[in-house]
């Protein structure tokens, strides 16, 4: 859903995630089997947050560092998620993903959760990001989409477990964050009802 939240709408959800980033601080997680540093730095809002590190993948109640709760997620994301997902259940988990300096993510599938009829929810803030999806196996032929700030992406019935990525982020393309980079907003539902 290309520009589905306005410019004001953009500049109040990065206000309030700058409040959640100070009690929930970025990090920046490892690969389970190498150790190898992600190049995107984390951290998460809602009863459940998304981690990595030696231990592997997993969701878990608290930041990996501070040992406390994630912030609660904002009402703007919950009323979007109950606009556009089409599930009935409110999401448990917003994964925030700040790219900068060459970040990006390699193909993967968001297979952590319980129930894949609940859809994954994206929404970017900042800087242009070149999207990557494919299909549901590894290999085979991909395709590309920009994705803008206050762009909103689906990822619901057969695309849920297509794998997908960001090939790199256009430098200077918004100016929503001071510094620039751009920020990923992940909904997700975690458990079975």
């Amino acid at each position: 859903m290309p520009g589905h939240l306005g410019p004001e709408a953009q500049r109040q959800l990065v206000e309030t995630l700058r409040t959640a980033v100070a009690a929930a601080p970025l990090v920046i997680p490892v690969m389970p089997r190498t150790g190898r540093p992600f190049t995107v730095r984390m951290t998460n809002l809602g009863p459940l947050g998304w981690v990595s590190d030696r231990a592997g993948y997993r969701y878990q109640p608290t930041h990996p560092e501070t040992g406390k709760p994630w912030p609660p997620i904002p009402d703007p994301l919950l009323r979007l998620w109950r606009e556009v997902s089409g599930y009935p259940q409110e999401p448990e988990a917003c994964l925030v993903n700040f790219y900068n300096g060459g970040a990006r993510m390699g193909l993967h599938r968001d297979e952590d959760e319980e129930d894949f009829a609940a859809p994954v929810l994206s929404v970017s803030l900042g800087d242009t990001a070149v999207f990557r999806m494919g299909g549901p196996e590894r290999g085979g032929r991909t395709e590309t989409l920009k994705l803008a700030s206050g762009d909103v992406l689906v990822m619901g019935g057969a695309s849920r477990l297509c794998y997908h990525g960001i090939d790199r982020v256009l430098p200077g393309t918004s100016s929503l964050l001071k510094d620039g980079g751009r920020i990923n907003l992940t909904l997700r539902r975690v458990t079975r009802p």
